[in-house]
């Protein structure tokens, strides 16, 4: 009688079954998987900035600008000397109070940057100005 010779290659076949399935699975339920947006909340009623507040501005194509009083007009800055300009103010008046107002399309990470320099640079008032009466859609 002669005895069969062992088969030394792995039968693929069932793995590849498997995976197929896997991917039709992932195929059909990807559309279904929820995008990564947010919906911000909106504000109806906010309190006024203080009158004598630095409004920093952070426009869309970030660009920053400053306005030291309400009756001033905004300046452009760059980034250094913006900080250095609030610090000047901060340290001839420790009360000094930042409002920071950014445009709907800059990025989250640019104000908090802004931010975090402010608050580097010594100003311990600071604000985010925010839409007043605008719903959530």
């Amino acid at each position: 009688m002669r005895q069969r010779r062992l088969m030394n290659q792995i039968n693929v076949v069932p793995y590849i079954d498997v995976m197929l399935v896997l991917l039709v699975i992932f195929m059909v339920t990807a559309p279904m998987i929820q995008s990564g947006s947010v919906n911000l909340p909106s504000v109806d009623k906010v309190p006024a900035p203080p009158t004598d507040a630095m409004i920093v501005t952070v426009k869309p194509d970030g660009g920053l600008t400053l306005r030291t009083t309400s009756q001033a007009t905004e300046k452009p800055f760059n980034r250094r000397d913006l900080i250095g300009e609030v610090q000047a103010a901060v340290s001839a008046n420790p009360g000094q109070s930042v409002v920071i107002a950014a445009d709907k399309s800059v990025k989250y990470e640019q104000v908090m940057n802004i931010l975090n320099d402010l608050r580097n640079a010594g100003v311990n008032k600071v604000g985010l100005q925010t839409k007043v009466g605008a719903a959530a859609r």
